[in-house]
């Protein structure tokens, strides 16, 4: 009697096991049928490239509280897409405040303080840590009181390395930043494939991707050339991220700007003594240039040959101005994908907005196609 009683009692058990599994399996099918689903989501042009995803300076966003979302918006987006676009890191052209330590605001032009303004940035980039690794090239406006003063700021505060695990596997050389604090201002990044990565990543080889202080001093170009030319290294191909190289629609590269930061290099300095001179440079990314009117006031391209005879690709892309001036919403969540190919020599830029990509709405609004906005840069 007592064996008979306990099979029952097993059996219901079961029953009552499978009941629980199947109302499980319902709940996940019901939730699966009524998740998000993305308006416009974005694929690469081949599934076996990666990508990087460059934001132009977010100071727009940050100085006003209503702004502030979009900032975010954008780099959810990017953290949403790790996985479907193959993304192996964000780059950042700096300018995340508008100012680096003020308390007295000026509300013509924003409303929030410096602290505000920095919190609203790493908030914003914690939806990235540890999730991809991210490089900024810190700006004028990141250092001294209201813009580049001098060499304080509190971009080492906010952004200390050990906030993003994804960082320390691929930080391989870094240098003392103005104030002499060791800090990801001034660092370099490489990028090689192993286990599980896209073909296109070992087709490219290995990649260093290099970013540094605004205008920056001689001992750190003479610190990224001398690690570009090592042994290790002098075989990747370099991506250099500063903030101030080229001017908008001219290309020309910025020279005697009226800052009072000093030492300072600007880009024509910035390209005789590192870019110029380094044989395996290849692409430099800047923004802080640009002015109200139309997109192509926002973004510069040019190429020019190296002294080894190599093109160097340089790009600027600073959209903070086209969502409504400088007082507008930050720039449109206005971002750029780029796409590696698994040719190892083609680059696919296009430029997409997430804030008019996620409703159905607005979402014929979330592509760029002008002739700056999509274009392939070979290598």
């Amino acid at each position: 009697t007592d064996s008979a009683t306990i099979t029952i009692v097993n059996h219901q058990n079961i029953m009552k096991n499978h009941r629980i599994a199947a109302v499980c399996l319902a709940l996940a099918v019901s939730i699966s049928l009524t998740a998000q689903h993305r308006a416009d989501r974005q694929s690469l042009n081949d599934e076996n490239s990666f990508s990087m995803i460059l934001l132009g300076d977010p100071q727009g966003y940050t100085k006003y509280d209503i702004n502030q979302p979009i900032l975010e918006l954008c780099t959810a987006w990017i953290a949403d897409n790790i996985d479907r676009l193959n993304i192996e890191a964000a780059l950042c052209t700096g300018d995340l405040v508008e100012q680096n330590e003020n308390i007295t605001m000026n509300r013509k032009m924003l409303n929030q303080t410096s602290r505000e303004m920095w919190e609203s940035a790493s908030r914003s980039f914690a939806r990235l840590d540890n999730k991809l690794p991210y490089i900024i090239g810190c700006g004028n406006h990141d250092y001294g009181y209201k813009s580049s003063e001098n060499g304080r700021t509190k971009f080492p505060e906010y952004f200390p390395f050990e906030r993003n695990s994804c960082w320390r596997d691929i930080i391989v050389s870094d240098y003392p930043n103005r104030n002499g604090d060791i800090s990801i201002e001034n660092a370099a990044f490489e990028f090689k494939a192993g286990p599980g990565s896209p073909a296109a990543l070992e087709a490219w080889g290995p990649i260093l991707v290099i970013c540094a202080e605004f205008a920056p001093r001689d001992e750190v170009l003479e610190w990224a050339r001398k690690l570009c030319t090592s042994d290790r290294f002098k075989d990747h191909k370099v991506f250099f991220i500063t903030h101030s190289f080229l001017y908008q629609r001219s290309a020309s590269r910025t020279d005697n700007e009226k800052y009072k930061i000093r030492p300072a290099n600007w880009g024509a300095q910035i390209w005789e003594k590192f870019v110029k001179v380094t044989p395996n440079v290849r692409f430099v990314i800047c923004g802080h240039t640009g002015k109200p009117g139309e997109f192509e006031d926002s973004v510069a391209y040019r190429c020019d040959l190296n002294d080894a005879g190599v093109s160097v690709h340089q790009m600027m892309f600073n959209v903070q101005i086209v969502g409504g001036g400088w007082e507008g919403n930050g720039g449109d969540g206005w971002l750029r994908i780029l796409e590696f190919m698994p040719d190892g020599k083609t680059l696919k830029v296009s430029t997409y907005s997430p804030l008019f990509g996620i409703s159905p709405s607005t979402k014929h609004l979330a592509h760029r196609d002008g002739e700056c906005d999509r274009f392939d840069i070979v290598f």
